[in-house]
């Protein structure tokens, strides 16, 4: 196992402290408030293999995490309705959904896999992760593919086509008059997003005059085009008055729930934006990723900060001034151990948040095998919570 990371800066600052900080893509700055707002930094790995127990794991879990891990590619009957219930339990629940795709391909190939198939990850999935293995084009392929799914998402078109006979045609004998249709309604076609929309609508005219004198058609066709500019969510200056928050105030069964609601309320839904997670260390044994490999991920990191959030990793690898990186790190248990007897070791919330920096624990077995998930994933929450008050205690107090 690597060494404890080296003192930073970050180290003794809360999530929201952090979150105020400049150059943070903007699921980083909503990630890193949501934890201290919802005074959870863990997240669990939903390593199940249908949408009904994936659906009922997000509710058993929801209010305790701040995200939740999928592997989209082990849901048997994955599909639209898992993805519109997905995202309905995270919107209810606040906690932001990682697909554990692990990309790790040239760039062309990689980008279908994120935006194609019946996947389609980059459309639901606000965080990704993958290996540098391929070279460091796999941050700007993924990047790029994610900024065209953004723009698609905020620009559609809709045309509408509707026929009706217009007596006033047959009664005046007038048929080379064109006639505007003005009761068309496009309320349906609104998006409550909207921020500007443009109309262009123009009667095309088919009329159609049998021997029997029937009714002339007028089609009208009216096009719709809808261009929506997501905000930077949340806004900084509407968040410091509940980031003013002693975030070292440990949580109590008495804390008023609807000021916390009413906070995460003043949150908002996170920003429609998408964030990568290097994999830069590995927790199963013998795995291949060295030092020099997760230095390589640092630096490329570091160049891409518009877009890589940070890393998947077993330590901190926050080490220079302005590094602002969150790091999740897997194979967390209540006890350490040896692992699985499939390669994975285990490590406790004290030692990967409070000796080794992380920011997030992701556990997996320890609340999907527990008779009471919801139980256990309250028992991991508190535990990553007091590792984390611990770690800023004891950096205050070297820090006299």
């Amino acid at each position: 196992m690597p060494a404890a990371a080296p003192r930073h800066p970050g180290l003794t600052q809360t999530y929201g402290e952090r979150s105020e900080q400049p150059n943070l893509p903007p699921l980083a700055t909503y990630l890193l408030r949501l934890i201290h707002l919802k005074r959870t930094n863990l997240c669990v790995s939903a390593d199940v293999n249908t949408t009904t127990d994936l659906l009922r794991l997000a509710e058993e879990v929801g209010e305790h995490i701040c995200v939740l891990k999928t592997h989209a590619d082990i849901i048997d009957d994955f599909g639209d309705k898992t993805i519109r219930g997905l995202n309905e339990v995270a919107r209810r629940k606040k906690f932001l959904i990682f697909e554990d795709r692990k990309f790790g391909d040239i760039g062309s190939t990689l980008q279908q896999q994120y935006t194609r198939g019946p996947l389609a990850i980059v459309k639901w999935a606000p965080i990704v992760n993958a290996a540098l293995f391929p070279g460091p084009a796999i941050i700007t392929a993924l990047a790029e593919a994610a900024q065209r799914a953004i723009s698609a998402h905020n620009t559609s078109v809709s045309t509408d086509i509707s026929a009706s006979p217009v007596a006033s045609l047959v009664d005046s004998g007038r048929d080379d008059e064109s006639v505007d249709d003005d009761d068309d309604d496009d309320d349906d076609n609104d998006d409550e997003d909207d921020n500007n929309e443009k109309e262009e609508e123009g009667p095309g005219r088919m009329t159609h005059e049998d021997r029997k004198g029937r009714k002339q058609s007028v089609v009208s066709v009216s096009t719709t085009i809808s261009t929506k500019t997501e905000a930077i969510s949340p806004q900084p200056h509407a968040l410091r008055p509940s980031l003013s928050r002693e975030a070292t105030e440990e949580s109590s069964e008495e804390e008023d729930e609807d000021d916390l609601a009413a906070q995460l309320a003043e949150l908002g839904p996170p920003p429609y934006f998408r964030s990568l997670l290097l994999l830069a260390q590995m927790s199963s044994v013998g795995n291949l990723m060295g030092p020099e490999y997760t230095a390589a991920c640092v630096h490329h990191a570091r160049q891409n900060k518009d877009f890589v959030m940070g890393f998947i990793a077993q330590q901190s690898l926050n080490q220079q001034v302005g590094d602002n990186f969150i790091t999740m790190t897997p194979g967390v248990q209540l006890a350490a151990g040896d692992g699985d007897g499939l390669g994975q070791q285990y490590n406790t919330p004290a030692k990967v948040v409070g000796e080794n920096g992380a920011d997030v624990i992701i556990v997996g077995r320890g609340v999907l095998k527990a008779e009471d998930r919801r139980k256990a994933a309250a028992l991991y929450r508190r535990q990553g919570w007091e590792a984390y008050l611990q770690r800023l205690r004891s950096g205050r107090q070297g820090g006299r």
